[in-house]
């Protein structure tokens, strides 16, 4: 296993310091807690802000910190007063945590936050640089940290990099209101592999891949020019062990007694979470009112203990939402309370570990309903201390933790009347019933656990290098460059088959677009012009259009992917018996498509219908190519035509000819010891395959490939032939 270095925001550890005293305690909650218990079994060195202001900090305080960290495998990243406050409460607190979390109507967009954000992501690519080998495996972590993988890419251009985003990602609509939208996605991208929680999120990143920085999605990968960058969904575990083991120490039975002992009712609710305005907690109070009620029975039978941690709170929206559950909790307490019973048992404070669990084991109903979450590790933390399975989970639907815990009793929180009566369900619900949910999804949790999640993550990233390491060895290098360029100097007969949209021209927007420009028909041109070479334009677009744009040059032309050829100076001749009788059949079926997606349109051709997309909106446009290639693909059948996918395009043509078809017959009429072919689609493949087992096969971009070679778009392609050209004449 390679050295892992693990990069935060926090260590799992912070240093407090006390006139000239330095200490160092674990830190509390979030990733630092998540991770803190798994990555002391790898070979780690964990990257991160110490949690000591820099205003307080000397030189000498700086060393000694280091060395304090430096013995349990931590290097610190130190921050000044202004730094945390631009880059931390500023950009990620301001901005990114309330518009990530879908409350877009809190996030503030500041130029000087946002040069913060990008001021200490660089501090922390830096740090990572002084220290990172050549193997090490860099797992960069959450929101705080988006811009760091492309900042390492640029300094460390072959390091392994992984990213992990433990909130959520929101749909394109709220994650366009960025400002920085582009950056933040573009830092992303710097990674090898990008991990969310769920599949949802994965599918959101995507989404804004596509529509802002146009890269495309293929299966789980992304194609950011010459790098492919696997995307995936991993919901994380906890450590499951230590939950369920410790409900049995001395310390946490007492805790339970101790509790047990100050309740006067029967049944417990519990609810833990930060105080923060993305878990519901004012919802789950006035759900509890509304359940009491409608059910006044359950009056002094239970009690609700409310956990709120503090948070954040020198900002105006947290002070706001304290008082808010203050005020809910005195309504509450007084509308509903007796003498001898206060419904609502309300604290502002942090837990220590085995007090939190003696509330987890004690409790009968655990409130788990953010209003948004990444993932929510407290209801898998509850459900493990559950060793008897004698409790019951109330789950919010918007937290990431309800993809896997189904089982559990899962609520829209913002649905009052159905959230009282879900709490009302978990309360009375069968024991044997509770029983079998919560084993079910105990069961699950033990199976996929903290050390699970790490290792499938640390292994994907593994395959994605793997594959990255694959692609780039099929990349034409200098070598094999100069290879090619020797041995078409060499050769005495040559032939070259050159695609034309996307390999000699970039991809047009419309096909009207793509005329082709003077540098390009002067390389045609010119490489013509020597009698030992013949060059040969393979498109599938109509003889007409291939007329106008090259018949004044002396090569050979192939049109609709090989109905259609004619040689130098010579006349058209088809190449196998075609028809299109049934363009009737199918053209209306394309014009229902183009009258259902704004953007799109149909290019006829003598013996093709091509429906182009490229045009309309990306998400719509991949939905509408799979209902059309569902819908065309029994027609087709049944009237014997051929259905391509191309570019940004669906075409339907004769099975019977194709591209490779008329390359076989190029080649039978002559001897040439050099041939080349290049091209960037799927109808291309069929060059590929046919073509003989000396030619140079050359596919332009970064997809699977017959090719020998890829490279990365026509500029490298004109670069090739331009290092083919004869020298001018004198």
């Amino acid at each position: 296993m390679n050295r892992l270095l693990i990069v935060s925001n926090r260590l799992p550890v912070t240093v407090h310091k006390r006139g000239g005293d330095l200490r160092v305690v674990p830190s509390v909650g979030g990733l630092a807690t998540g991770l803190g218990s798994i990555y002391s079994t790898y070979d780690a060195l964990w990257l991160g802000w110490p949690g000591v202001s820099g205003r307080n900090l000397q030189t000498a305080d700086r060393e000694r910190i280091s060395d304090l960290l430096h013995d349990i495998r931590c290097e610190p990243v130190f921050l000044s007063d202004t730094e945390y406050e631009k880059y931390y409460n500023g950009f990620c607190n301001r901005a990114l945590w309330p518009l990530f979390h879908y409350f877009s109507h809190f996030a503030q967009y500041s130029p000087g936050d946002w040069k913060g954000y990008e001021k200490v992501n660089r501090k922390f690519c830096d740090a990572i640089c002084d220290v990172a080998e050549p193997d090490d495996l860099i797992w960069v972590h959450d929101y705080q940290l988006m811009l760091v993988p492309s900042m390492l890419r640029e300094r460390l251009p072959d390091a392994t990099i992984g990213y992990f985003h433990h909130i959520p990602f929101p749909q394109y609509e709220t994650y366009r209101l960025l400002p920085w939208r582009r950056e933040i996605l573009e830092g992303l991208l710097g990674a090898d592999l990008i991990g969310f929680h769920t599949f949802d999120y994965a599918t959101y990143f995507f989404n804004s891949v596509r529509r802002i920085l146009g890269y495309e999605q293929e299966m789980a990968w992304i194609r950011a020019g010459d790098r492919i960058i696997k995307v995936d969904a991993f919901p994380m575990g906890i450590d499951y062990q230590r939950f369920s083991d410790h409900i049995s120490d001395p310390a946490v039975k007492r805790e339970i007694r101790r509790l047990r002992q100050s309740l006067v009712s029967a049944k417990t609710i519990l609810s833990i979470d930060r105080l923060d305005y993305s878990k519901g907690v004012p919802l789950r109070l006035r759900a509890f009112d509304l359940l009491l009620e409608t059910h006044p029975e359950l009056k002094e039978q239970i009690t609700f203990i409310l956990v709120a941690v503090p948070s954040r709170t020198d900002l105006e929206q947290y002070a706001a939402l304290r008082n808010e559950v203050e005020q809910l909790v005195g309504m509450i307490n007084g509308k509903h309370g007796t003498m001898c019973w206060t419904p609502v048992r309300y604290l502002f404070k942090f837990l220590p570990f085995n007090r939190l669990l003696a509330l987890y084991s004690l409790a009968d109903l655990a409130l788990v309903t953010p209003v948004r979450d990444g993932m929510n590790l407290m209801a898998k933390e509850y459900l493990a201390t559950k060793t008897t399975a004698d409790g019951m989970l109330v789950l919010s639907e918007f937290a990431g933790a309800a993809k896997e815990l189904g089982e559990a009793l899962v609520v829209n929180p913002n649905n009052t009347p159905e959230f009282a009566e879900v709490i009302y369900r978990g309360l009375v619900m069968p024991e044997s019933e509770a029983r079998d949910r919560v084993s079910a999804m105990q069961e699950r949790l033990r199976r996929y656990d903290l050390a699970r999640w790490t290792a499938d993550f640390l292994d994907m990233l593994a395959t994605a290098k793997r594959r990255q390491h694959e692609l780039s060895a099929r990349f034409m290098d200098r070598e094999a460059f100069d290879r090619l360029t020797a041995d078409y100097r060499n050769a005495s007969r040559r032939v070259l088959f050159l695609d034309y949209d996307g390999t000699l021209v970039p991809i047009a927007r419309t096909p009207a677009q793509a005329r082709p420009d003077p540098e390009i028909l002067g390389i045609l041109k010119r490489l013509s012009h020597d009698q030992c070479t013949s060059v040969v334009i393979i498109s599938g677009r109509e003889r007409s259009v291939l007329d106008t744009w090259f018949g004044a040059l002396d090569v050979g032309l192939i049109a609709e992917h090989g109905i259609w050829a004619r040689e130098r100076d010579g006349d058209w001749e088809m190449l196998g018996s075609v028809s299109g009788e049934w363009k009737g059949e199918i053209r209306p079926i394309l014009e229902q498509y183009v009258d259902r997606t704004p953007g799109s349109f149909i290019e006829e051709k003598e013996f093709s219908l091509a429906w182009h997309y490229r045009g309309a909106d990306p998400i719509l446009a991949q939905m509408r190519a799979g209902e059309l290639w569902e819908d065309l693909m029994l027609r087709t059948q049944s009237l014997s035509l051929a259905l391509l996918e191309g570019s940004k395009v669906l075409e339907v043509k004769s099975p019977n000819i194709n591209k490779g078809a008329a390359v076989q017959r190029w080649i039978a009429n002559d001897s040439y010891d050099f041939v080349f072919a290049v091209g960037d689609d799927y109808t291309d493949e069929d060059v590929f395959a046919a073509a003989p087992r000396h030619a140079y096969t050359v596919k332009v971009g970064s997809n699977p490939s017959r090719a020998l070679y890829s490279v990365e778009s026509f500029h490298e392609v004109r670069d090739l032939l331009r290092a083919w050209l004869p020298p001018p004449p004198s």
